[in-house]
């Protein structure tokens, strides 16, 4: 068990040796290090030093013999903050780098941006995938969306896009069928940057259909699979009709 915890903090199986020797005799010589765990005395030496790094082994001098002995376990929840805080650097120079080469990166795709692309997606895992392109619109999405399909494709995936959406500040006009799960959210609508209309009772669809920039993605929650297609014209023609579709549905349900 201590082996397998001290390999995910990135200890080799020579660094568990020598620390663990350590801790359960206490004050020793690398020689006699070496010679309980069976390990050469250079690579004994080598390993003391880097376990003196990691602020877990200390040296004392007795006479003219160097002692070694491992320090109280809990500096082991300082190696770990230490090494979560030398991560998180590290993250942030990679992040900084990133951001000075996006534009040259952007610039060496852009000869293709022009052209028609269509990408397929399936299972759940391809789904969010490509459910997560949606935060990239920089205009309102436009919907054909059924609520409960959508939950049942995707469980426990909604109440959280719902917030990271509007967080991305991105809006989205919404037709959809009148159904229990639809009419509830029609209510949240306005804390979801959402407007909503539905189509007349007893017409129903599965499937989900999102216009946004030059984008119209395709979900089919009942067979698990998504189709992007990144195509100016494709957007704009299903932009035109959903508008068409739009202005002829009444702005709140009509139950009878």
């Amino acid at each position: 068990m201590l082996e397998d915890i001290l390999k995910k903090l990135g200890f080799t199986p020579k660094e568990t040796k020598v620390y663990t020797s350590l801790l359960t005799v206490g004050s020793s010589k690398a020689g006699e290090i070496a010679k309980r765990t069976d390990i050469n005395r250079t690579t004994v030496y080598d390993i003391l030093g880097l376990l003196s790094k990691k602020g877990l082994v200390s040296q004392t001098k007795k006479g003219s013999q160097t002692h070694f002995v491992a320090l109280d376990p809990a500096r082991l929840l300082n190696y770990i903050d230490r090494e979560i805080e030398n991560t998180r650097e590290q993250l942030s120079k990679q992040k900084t780098q990133i951001e000075h080469l996006l534009p040259e990166l952007q610039s060496l795709t852009h000869g293709a941006s022009d052209k028609p692309r269509v990408q397929f997606f399936e299972g759940e895992k391809g789904m969010r995938e490509a459910y997560e392109d949606t935060l990239s619109s920089t205009q309102p999405i436009l919907a054909y969306a059924n609520v409960a399909t959508m939950h049942e494709g995707l469980p426990n995936f909604f109440p959280t896009y719902y917030k990271r959406r509007v967080k991305a500040n991105v809006f989205i006009r919404a037709i959809l069928p009148q159904n229990k799960a639809s009419l509830e959210r029609m209510g949240k609508d306005k804390e979801e940057m959402r407007r909503t209309r539905f189509l007349p009772m007893g017409e129903t669809f599965s499937p989900e259909v999102n216009i946004y920039n030059n984008k119209v993605l395709i979900m089919s929650w009942r067979e698990k699979m998504a189709v992007l297609i990144e195509s100016k014209e494709f957007a704009d023609f299903h932009r035109t009709i959903f508008h068409q579709l739009w202005e002829s549905l009444p702005s709140r349900p009509i139950i009878p």
